[in-house]
């Protein structure tokens, strides 16, 4: 694969009823995470949403897929090499540390580390800490041996190095420092405070500590730790940096959670796409009124859109803020659902946020209804349930199966797709009537005109279900939904310790626009897919 390519490596959608255009362009990577040099000269990437590792050539772009989706690591959140050419993983969701050799066999180092993210080796040794409040920062021992605990109290530990003083730096993201320990042990130390969303700590090959920001900006604060104690900062237009590399020339390398890619950062702020940055997922999609289009992309509210000139191939932010799942437009306002479980309200105009319900069990799709309520699909619960403009939570049915998303008709009829039971149901006065069934695992749904339209992404096809007739018809197929194929499916956890949610469940959203064209979250390459019904050549 080539930077710029799918990561899905399927053909273009077919259809003889629709043409499809792509509002953006599909994202190489899905998301990445730690980044580190292997002794091949390549950058390893891992990617926490993919559950897979790729090596980047960073003068060409080109991927290649090391760790695949199906091998025995889960959630990749960070990397490190050994002195042997031995990858160490910290596998975050299931808390597991991995030792991947040089001939490819992988070997279990520990299952002792409580959501293990930052990791890094000093020779043959090998330190992994922690991502939560009262986190602990350990050495492991591949070879045997019980974890040493060099400190705790971390406020979200993650990215750390070793210093050029022989100390560890690593940053508490929730205090806003950054810490160092000898990796003997000893008194942890502040050495710098009330830095700018601290997600990772880098040295430069000079000394100078580089500290990446997780906020939308991308900022990158300079400190001068051996000289003045000076700070600078470098705002790199990069959103939700996550880690950072520097080669032997001493250029730096940076990636995003948020939108994926690999991104070299030059010291005044330019940057240059190795490896272009688009969507994560997507997963809901909506448009307002006025044409912009919004998808929910796991970490961020985003505006698919064709690329700008400078071939980063991002998109741009609406918010930046996890866990995003479920989108509707509404007037001037957007409803979202989360991982959280909860339900936001958000106006673009104002830039404010209203949280309308809490504590819902995987709350995925969401519709308005004609009197103003939410209608949302708890996934986790097997339930529909509305929220109204007090935001009071009532149950609409209960008892499905697994309801993944909703849809309203010209008649306010409700109607709800189910992608275990491979179905599209009908709710009358809370029954759950079956309209139509056999669609493999239907999961975005949209109603237009006397027409339901759902995404089946077990066959990746678009079944359309006729509301007077019942009859169900595939619009379109090989869609760019779900895991590539071939790939071996494995359940990702819902959630991971501390409350934390863990990987995303992969939600192939689907609306209907106003001029009567469909707009499909190809979760599977990182697009938004616009299809329209084909004219006719009579």
């Amino acid at each position: 694969m080539t930077g710029g390519a799918s990561r899905y490596g399927t053909g273009e959608v077919r259809s003889t009823h629709w043409q499809a255009e792509s509002l953006n362009s599909p994202n190489p990577l899905w998301g990445s995470n730690g980044v580190a040099f292997g002794p091949d000269g390549r950058l390893y990437v891992a990617q926490f949403l993919a559950g897979k590792i790729s090596a980047v050539d960073p003068a060409t772009g080109d991927v290649e897929v090391v760790v695949p989706m199906d091998s025995p690591v889960e959630s990749p959140d960070d990397l490190a090499f050994g002195a042997d050419g031995s990858m160490y993983i910290a596998d975050l969701v299931p808390g597991r540390v991995w030792r991947r050799g040089p001939d490819g066999e992988y070997t279990l180092v520990s299952e002792e580390v409580q959501v293990p993210n930052g990791i890094t080796c000093v020779g043959d040794r090998l330190f992994v800490n922690e991502m939560k409040m009262n986190g602990r920062l350990l050495e492991l021992f591949p070879e045997g041996g019980d974890p040493v605990v060099l400190t705790d109290g971390l406020a979200f530990g993650n990215a750390m190095q070793l210093g050029p003083d022989g100390c560890l730096y690593y940053p508490h993201m929730i205090s806003r420092q950054v810490w160092r320990i000898p990796p003997d042990g000893g008194v942890p130390e502040v050495v710098a405070e009330d830095v700018h969303d601290p997600v990772a700590v880098r040295f430069d090959l000079g000394g100078v500590l580089n500290v990446l920001s997780r906020g939308p900006e991308g900022i990158v604060t300079r400190v001068d730790l051996h000289g003045t104690g000076s700070r600078s900062l470098i705002t790199s237009g990069v959103t939700g940096l996550d880690n950072a590399a520097f080669d032997a020339e001493n250029r730096m390398f940076v990636s995003s959670f948020a939108s994926g890619g690999i991104t070299e950062l030059r010291p005044d702020g330019r940057t240059r796409a190795i490896v272009p940055r688009g969507l994560d997922g997507p997963y809901g999609v909506t448009i307002d009124l006025g044409g912009t289009v919004y998808a929910a992309d796991h970490y961020r509210v985003a505006r698919p859109e064709q690329p700008d000139e400078s071939g980063s191939g991002d998109v741009t932010t609406e918010i930046l803020q996890p866990f995003f799942h479920g989108i509707t437009a509404d007037g001037d306002l957007l409803h979202t659902t989360s991982q959280f479980g909860t339900v936001q309200t958000y106006d673009p105009a104002a830039g404010t946020t209203r949280l309308r319900a809490n504590g819902l069990n995987q709350p995925l799709g969401i519709a308005t209804r004609a009197d103003g309520a939410l209608v949302v699909a708890e996934t986790g619960a097997g339930r529909v349930v509305a929220i109204d403009g007090t935001d009071t939570v009532s149950v609409l049915a209960e008892g499905l199966d697994h309801p993944v998303d909703v849809a309203f008709d010209a008649e306010q009829r409700c109607y709800v797709s189910d992608d275990r039971r491979g179905a599209i149901l009908r709710l009358d006065d809370g029954e759950a009537v079956p309209v139509a069934e056999g669609l493999g695992a239907p999961q975005g749904l949209a109603a237009h005109g006397d027409e339901l339209f759902t995404v089946d992404t077990e066959h990746r096809r678009l079944w359309s279900v006729s509301l007077t007739t019942g009859g169900a018809r595939v619009e379109a197929e090989s869609l760019a939904v779900g895991i590539p194929p071939g790939t071996a499916r494995r359940p990702a956890p819902s959630l991971f310790t501390h409350h934390i949610p863990g990987l995303a469940h992969r939600f192939a959203g689907l609306t209907a626009a106003p001029d009567g064209s469909l707009l499909l979250s190809s979760n599977g390459e990182g697009t938004v897919v616009r299809l329209s019904p084909a004219r006719s050549n009579t």
